[in-house]
């Protein structure tokens, strides 16, 4: 069995969003990190990527914006929203010192984030898959298993384990983490990439019991989607002869105009997504081991908040890693701490979410969608001002 002489003071699982974010920042910290993922990247994952404002400003304090639009993604400066015939178009105004948005691919954002964290002296392991966590006879975590990028054996011994492997998280799993609340899986998202037109920024179309939307990205394309609810997405695919087929009928239903523009153009890949999207959140810790992102909490992506989320949570979990890391806190309260600050930080979108996410009539949708732009807007405003351990830089100038 390959297996490191020396325990690490962190093993993370999972290298996207939250996993990177979270090796990366507690590396700026000085702590010895090792973060695992069974993809080699560049790999592209489930997601329709647009960050809201929020992770935006994660970004730009972490120094990795300018990195993010280096690589082409668009800076989104509008958004024009649709309902009952009727559109209004705003510019994204100045707000906790950013004044865009972007929609980076995945398999390019992620691999920003993973490079670095490997910059910053974190242990990179791509094509590892991790199949368990080590216990002790106490039954604390002490490291991870599973096998190396060549199919060997491998062991990770670590003080820490986080679980930063995603909605099915295996780390999860391993550990019992506790289900505090599930709100249940009755919406989908369906989604493709279109090229050959010209997007003059984000679109999101109300329609009843559907939200569709168009996020410019990469290469001069646009991840184009729907929302709805479960049921009548599986109900379109039973109708009709293949996946394309049940998504241009749903485009053609819930966003005429919209699917009349996009004959101009090409969709330039496979119709994909998720027709049941879990809204659930576990415990985030116990003895020696933590979640983050989605191995923690995930919730409908009728909200397009899981990049923010991932982002917001890696920096509370690092700095709570960070106190009992160095002593100055121990374990059980900076990392109840931790699981404190996520879930008031996560309530008021979750709960906007779930409610967006059984679409309500038309009227009470938009209403909706308001009050989520007031919370995304007072969410980032709260991140910009965040204050971090004493006397150490987390975020770099």
């Amino acid at each position: 069995m390959s297996r490191n002489h020396r325990r690490h003071d962190v093993v993370v699982v999972g290298a996207r969003a939250a996993g990177a974010a979270t090796a990366l920042l507690l590396a700026r910290l000085g702590h010895d990190v090792v973060l695992v993922d069974r993809a080699t990247f560049p790999a592209d994952t489930l997601s329709t990527h647009q960050i809201a404002r929020t992770g935006v400003v994660q970004l730009h304090r972490w120094g990795l914006l300018q990195p993010v639009l280096d690589s082409g993604a668009p800076a989104i400066r509008q958004v024009t929203f649709t309902a009952n015939g009727e559109s209004m178009t705003r510019r994204i105004k100045e707000r906790a010192g950013v004044d865009l948005l972007v929609a980076p691919r995945r398999y390019i954002l992620d691999a920003i984030l993973a490079d670095s964290a490997r910059a910053e002296g974190v242990e990179v392991r791509l094509g590892s898959t991790i199949t368990g966590v080590c216990i002790d006879d106490a039954g604390r975590a002490t490291g991870v298993y599973g096998r190396n990028n060549a199919g060997a054996p491998l062991r990770i011994d670590a003080r820490f384990v986080v679980g930063a492997d995603g909605l099915r998280s295996r780390v999860a799993r391993a550990v019992g983490a506790a289900l505090i609340e599930d709100r249940g899986d009755a919406g989908a998202v369906q989604y493709a990439y279109y090229a050959g037109l010209p997007w003059s920024g984000i679109e999101l179309i109300v329609a009843d019991r559907a939200l569709t939307g168009v996020f410019p990205t990469h290469d001069g394309q646009a991840c184009i989607w729907v929302c709805s609810p479960s049921e009548q997405a599986r109900a379109a695919r039973r109708q009709a002869t293949s996946r394309e087929d049940a998504f241009t009928n749903e485009l053609s239903r819930t966003a005429p105009e919209l699917a009349e523009r996009l004959r101009a153009g090409q969709r330039t890949s496979a119709v994909t997504g998720m027709l049941r999207t879990p809204n659930f959140v576990r415990a985030a810790h116990g003895p020696g081991w933590a979640l983050v992102g989605d191995a923690g909490y995930h919730r409908d992506a009728v909200t397009g908040h899981g990049l923010s989320d991932a982002y917001r949570d890696a920096e509370l979990l690092a700095t709570a890693l960070d106190e009992t890391l160095r002593g100055e806190t121990d374990e059980s309260s900076a990392l109840g701490g931790y699981q404190r600050r996520r879930d008031q930080a996560l309530r008021s979108i979750f709960d906007l979410t779930c409610s967006l996410a059984g679409y309500p009539p038309v009227a009470e949708f938009v209403d909706l969608q308001k009050q989520l732009s007031v919370a995304i807007d007072i969410e980032a405003t709260e991140a910009a001002a965040r204050q971090f351990p004493a006397n150490r830089q987390l975020i770099r100038d």
